[in-house]
């Protein structure tokens, strides 16, 4: 469906590209952001819209934000504060339903106002024990035939990654490891193989932080674990091809013809540059067709900085700013991840961001069809 915008939403033209986007002016939260750009927010269909929600000074990006979700069917805004997730890990379901994770288990609930939560699962001890809790996973992905959800754990010092099954709760650790991985995706085409990304960290008794030195590697069920590249390779921001057979990534830096937006065969490694420049985050709709991507021109780069979003039409070259300035903004002590965070709809038809235009933290709807009006 076509989301209607006139309820809860307010019409915004950017002063230097023209393009005109829609901000959720309607508050049910005093901090209101789009998803991270791994997991859609909206369910197949668009009916239902899920945010992140938070209430400077509480929680933080890290934990305890909360979900809203708009029923653009019956034209609805709730807020659900049950629904306090840890990292970015809220999944929506095509129809509407979303999954969480907590620092105690799994939880799901519909979109509806009556619908219950229900636990999926609770964490084990054997994993997890009375260790300081770090994560279970960066972001709940599913497996293709719908039964499991891939996590990336730190509990303590420990790391390790596996799948959940959604239906009697069982983890299965697939592979332990020395140091953190993260950004954890199941494959969408085969439930056996997952992209984890080796992550900055910092050890949590020492505070001795590590920078992490080879970015993209390949986990399989059965216990393998290696690299994507033979050489150590630094890019960021990565998210599956809908083939299975490769990955996108953001090279950042003057490597393999970049910097550009990358598409990266997994078996391969074979690079194929798809969009040269310097960007932050990214996504793409048919197979890379359109992307849509976020940028920031600082070297100290720190979170509120101001940045702009951006969209291109591969079919014609041409590309045109979203957002031209998303302008600098601070949220108390920076801890909410306020990043535009750029993603596409299932069908392509929307583009979710988060923007800071009307000096606070909002989300925002942008349409493909009026970009490519520009762009073509």
């Amino acid at each position: 469906m076509k989301p209607d915008f006139s309820k809860f939403f307010t019409p915004y033209n950017d002063p230097e590209s023209g393009v005109t986007f829609y901000i959720l002016t309607k508050k049910v939260a005093s901090l209101q952001q789009g998803f991270y750009f791994v997991n859609s927010s909206l369910s197949r269909d668009n009916r239902f819209l899920w945010f992140y929600c938070a209430f400077p000074p509480s929680n933080s990006g890290k934990y305890g934000r909360t979900l809203g979700v708009i029923d653009f069917e019956k034209m609805t805004i709730n807020h659900y504060p049950e629904t306090a997730f840890s990292d970015v890990s809220p999944y929506v379901c095509d129809d509407g339903g979303v999954y969480w994770a907590t620092e105690h288990c799994i939880c799901f609930r519909g979109p509806l106002p009556n619908d219950k939560v229900e636990i999926i699962t609770n964490h084990p001890d054997d994993l997890f024990g009375t260790k300081i809790f770090k994560q279970v996973a960066t972001h709940l992905t599913m497996s293709p035939n719908k039964k499991e959800f891939f996590f990336d754990a730190q509990s303590g010092n420990d790391f390790f990654a596996g799948t959940i099954n959604i239906t009697n709760g069982k983890y299965e650790v697939w592979q332990k490891f020395d140091r953190l991985y993260n950004h954890g995706q199941i494959c969408p085409v085969n439930e056996n193989i997952a992209l984890l990304a080796q992550e900055n960290m910092t050890d949590l008794i020492t505070g001795i932080k590590t920078r992490y030195e080879d970015r993209l590697w390949i986990l399989k069920r059965n216990g393998e674990f290696k690299p994507i590249f033979p050489q150590k390779t630094r890019v960021t921001h990565e998210w599956w091809d809908k083939d299975g057979k490769h990955l996108f990534a953001v090279n950042q830096i003057e490597q393999m013809g970049g910097p550009a937006i990358i598409r990266v065969n997994i078996e391969t490694a074979e690079v194929e540059n798809l969009w040269q420049g310097r960007y932050w985050h990214a996504h793409d709709f048919d197979r890379a067709r359109l992307l849509v991507a976020d940028q920031h021109h600082l070297t100290d780069f720190y979170r509120g900085c101001p940045s702009r979003v951006i969209f291109i039409n591969r079919d014609t070259g041409k590309s045109v700013n979203i957002l031209s300035l998303n302008p600098e903004h601070h949220t108390v002590g920076s801890v909410y991840h306020i990043d535009p965070h750029p993603r596409f709809s299932f069908d392509g038809s929307l583009i979710v961001f988060t923007t800071t235009v009307r000096g606070e933290v909002d989300v925002a709807i942008a349409l493909t069809e009026d970009l490519l009006k520009f762009t073509s």
